[in-house]
């Protein structure tokens, strides 16, 4: 049985039905991928992890991983994983959002877990509109790009999620794409060990929704042009921006400041010593 099989049969579901649900070419089953092998090359038993994801396409891999799961409602994953965390801090938490998930609708809590710097890993899956809801304008999709609700192009600037989530305070900031997959594995396994909050924007292809409206022949359009239209941040100088238009991949920060939960533990130990 070859390896990718072995975790194939580990760490999904059997009773699930497959093959999943996400379309051809879409990038969140690359995504899928990536975030189990980073838990399995940490060696993180299943009992220890738990996946809280909102609705929307990104959704489903809550549904799909055999860890502890839970499927939310739109825009609060968020406030779910706190939660979580705070109740039992040795989890490893992991909440996996869409952009509309994560900065739209749930746009208040993604700012409020950074500035609490929660030990949670966030994984934002950006593929620049509302996906499985019919393909509506989000907050990330791109001024000029053409949606549902933008059919003459969207005249709102988009978010910029990495700017964002450091502005908030996260300690651990990284953006990668769904065609780099190898550099993806290191970052999601860089923020799962990571103290405090960490978020991981991945840029996922959505040919279907996006892709077709915006002049993508075909998701190997959309792959070749996150190649071609991404540079690695280690490449630039501190504070750079590429004159061509490229957008930066990588870590953005890297603090090892404590957690909320570690801050909490630490003054429940304070006031019951004071207690005595």
């Amino acid at each position: 049985m070859s390896d990718v099989t072995q975790l194939i049969h580990e760490y999904l579901r059997h009773n699930k039905k497959f093959p999943h649900v996400f379309c051809a070419g879409c990038g969140h089953g690359i995504v899928l991928g990536s975030l189990i092998r980073s838990v399995h090359a940490l060696g993180l038993p299943k009992d220890d992890v738990v996946v809280v994801a909102g609705i929307g396409c990104s959704g489903r891999l809550a549904v799909y991983v055999d860890f502890n799961t839970v499927h939310t409602t739109h825009g609060r994953a968020l406030t779910f994983a706190t939660g979580i965390k705070m109740a039992n801090p040795r989890l490893k938490v992991i909440c996996v959002m869409g952009d509309g998930d994560a900065m739209s609708i749930g746009g208040n809590h993604l700012i409020h877990a950074a500035r609490r710097n929660i030990g949670v890993t966030a994984l934002v899956l950006n593929n620049h509109i509302y996906g499985m809801t019919g393909g509506q304008c989000s907050s990330a999709t791109p001024q000029g790009d053409i949606s549902m609700t933008t059919p003459y192009g969207a005249l709102e600037d988009s978010f910029d999620f990495v700017e964002m989530a450091k502005a908030a305070g996260a300690n651990y900031v990284a953006r990668g794409t769904s065609f780099h997959a190898l550099m993806l594995d290191k970052l999601i396994t860089s923020a799962i060990m990571h103290p405090g909050f960490s978020m991981v924007e991945v840029f996922s292809p959505c040919p279907t929704q996006y892709g077709r409206k915006n002049k993508f022949r075909s998701a190997v359009d959309m792959y070749k042009w996150l190649k071609k239209n991404t540079v690695k941040i280690e490449t630039l100088k501190e504070g750079e921006k590429p004159e061509d238009g490229r957008i930066p991949i990588g870590v953005f920060r890297d603090r090892q400041t404590p957690g909320l939960e570690e801050r909490y533990a630490d003054m429940q130990r304070k006031l019951m010593g004071t207690a005595r």
